[in-house]
């Protein structure tokens, strides 16, 4: 029996990276688990492998920057699966600009998907988690919620606001029987971590490989952090034995940022 027998979980940004790795742990844990994206193609694959850990799967597409598509996508998961209990903040966008060369759509959108997303999805779910006396929220926001870098002034903002956001909303539900929490990794080996490389060749010249290990050296222990690695804490807090932690920002970095 897994930690998260009976618990349904709603991952968002599930298609892929991060995302498809925390749908695969929670299954293995024990948890049926709708996952989310923008894009259903990707999904496929990802409730694939969570039905490999003989657990079912809802696939649902969604901008969770679209209040309206935010709520239908709960309602389903209520009404096909149960509630959502468990809740995982994983979709988001990176963007990378110098502030002058920030336009307003990409401020705007960049802060639509990162915080005001993570807050639609959190508002929807926590009064299913309220009714039953249990649940968990886990934000994956990111070490630019907890320290800024040049030309991510829209993505820090929006990190930020979303490690505001969990503090927040775990001291509302302090006592309750819900937690709520960021994980806050460093560079990731994803998809999203290669447009990082691909910016930083094209801004610079260095070669993709080049490229690569100065994102691997921003770790002491110069490397990429694994998604598995970040999905991992993910069901670890997930379950009645991270009970205790509530509105923490674990960082998953190797040691860059501390305290």
């Amino acid at each position: 029996m897994g930690s998260l027998d009976t618990r349904v979980a709603l991952v968002t940004g599930a298609g892929r990276g991060i995302g498809r790795a925390v749908a695969i742990s929670l299954a293995a844990a024990g948890a049926d688990v709708a996952v989310a994206a923008r894009t259903g193609a990707q999904l496929e694959e990802t409730a694939a492998a969570v039905r490999a850990e003989g657990r079912s799967c809802l696939t649902l597409v969604c901008d969770v920057g679209d209040r309206a598509q935010v709520d239908g996508v709960v309602a389903r998961v209520r009404e096909q699966m149960g509630p959502p209990l468990v809740l995982v903040n994983n979709a988001g966008i990176a963007s990378s600009a110098k502030l002058t060369e920030t336009s307003d759509e990409l401020w705007d959108r960049t802060l639509r998907v990162n915080a005001t997303g993570a807050f639609y999805c959190s508002r929807a779910v926590l009064p299913l988690q309220l009714e039953a006396g249990w649940g968990r929220i886990i934000n994956m926001a990111s070490v630019a919620a907890r320290a800024g870098a040049a030309y991510i002034s829209a993505y820090a903002a929006s990190k930020h606001a979303l490690l505001g956001l969990t503090r927040a909303v775990a001291a509302e539900v302090a006592g309750k029987g819900i937690t709520v929490n960021a994980i806050c990794p460093g560079y990731v080996d994803t998809d999203m971590t290669d447009r990082s490389v691909e910016f930083i060749s094209t801004r610079t010249g260095r070669t993709p490989d080049q490229s690569r290990k100065v994102l691997e050296g921003f770790s002491p222990q110069n490397r990429l952090i694994t998604a598995e690695e970040v999905a991992a804490l993910a069901a670890y807090l997930c379950s009645d034995a991270a009970r205790g932690i509530n509105g923490q920002a674990i960082v998953v970095d190797g040691g860059a940022v501390q305290g």
